[in-house]
């Protein structure tokens, strides 16, 4: 009997996580067999967890909070991306039986993004909100998109000026405080903190929004996020969570790990339906 190949989830918490159902629908659509599971692993067990799921034959792992740098670690192997971004949310099982890391989040963005809001990265303001992980992630892949300036903004401000200093040969992109953003305005704001988990704010100055600016949210929920309405009263042209990214970034780990890429559109419309909430857009 041939086994079922077998991919997961670590992460803590993880109870709330989409991905199982995401992958499953992936494999039903490229006519892929698999089984996808999610499991709470704490960081401190997360070593022996990895170990003992790829000796029993597992074939690949996603990462999330608070394992990302943990995962980057243990990787025997890393693409470049996530050498740049030194987190991985993906790990995959090679020929060889090394470990491979990689990080969709950046592309995973990037592409939502893109394809699927038809924002234009290139010549555009953007502002960073965070100087952690999810920031680490995602500011490659938008540089290569040639915006007109990255902001990199940050209650411990050293830590948003050395972070934008990795990036300085990749573009233009600075890091500063909150406080510094007064009477400056840009196209695309992007949430790369944890707050909205929290139900909180940055603390961001009025008239931050270029006309038709856009507003993201890399954290997600059935409900608009703290940052989306932030956005949507402050006359944002979109103001969007990161479902869509959730979504993106696993469709990459899923071309990683099986050969195919499946369409992410109707998976996006299907979580998207099931939600209690319609996000509004502003089109004027």
């Amino acid at each position: 009997m041939t086994s079922i190949d077998r991919y997961a989830v670590f992460g803590c918490p993880i109870k709330h996580s989409k991905s199982p159902r995401i992958h499953q629908i992936f494999a039903e659509q490229t006519g892929q067999v698999l089984e996808y599971s999610a499991q709470e692993v704490p960081a401190e067990q997360f070593s022996s967890a990895v170990a003992t799921f790829f000796a029993n034959g597992g074939k690949g792992l996603n990462c999330t909070v608070p394992l990302k740098e943990l995962a980057w670690a243990y990787a025997d192997k890393k693409t470049e991306r996530a050498q740049l971004s030194k987190a991985v949310n993906t790990l995959a099982l090679l020929t060889d039986g090394s470990i491979l890391g990689d990080n969709t989040d950046g592309i995973g963005l990037v592409t939502d993004l893109a394809a699927n809001h038809a924002i234009t990265l290139t010549g555009s303001r953007i502002l960073i909100l965070g100087a952690g992980g999810a920031s680490r992630g995602i500011i490659a892949p938008i540089l290569e998109q040639s915006p007109q300036a990255i902001v990199i903004a940050n209650r411990t401000i050293d830590k948003a000026v050395n972070l934008a200093v990795e990036f300085h040969d990749k573009g233009s992109i600075t890091g500063c405080g909150f406080s510094d953003l007064k009477n400056r305005q840009f196209d695309l704001l992007i949430n790369a903190t944890s707050t909205s988990l929290s139900g909180q704010l940055p603390p961001l100055p009025e008239d931050l929004l270029a006309t038709n600016g856009v507003c993201y949210d890399l954290a997600y929920s059935n409900e608009p996020t703290v940052f989306v309405r932030w956005g949507l009263e402050n006359q944002a042209f979109k103001s969007l969570d990161g479902l869509g990214m959730l979504v993106e970034q696993a469709a990459e780990a899923f071309f990683i790990w099986r050969g195919v890429r499946p369409k992410t559109r109707p998976v996006i419309e299907l979580l998207n339906s099931e939600r209690k909430h319609t996000y509004n857009t502003l089109t004027s």
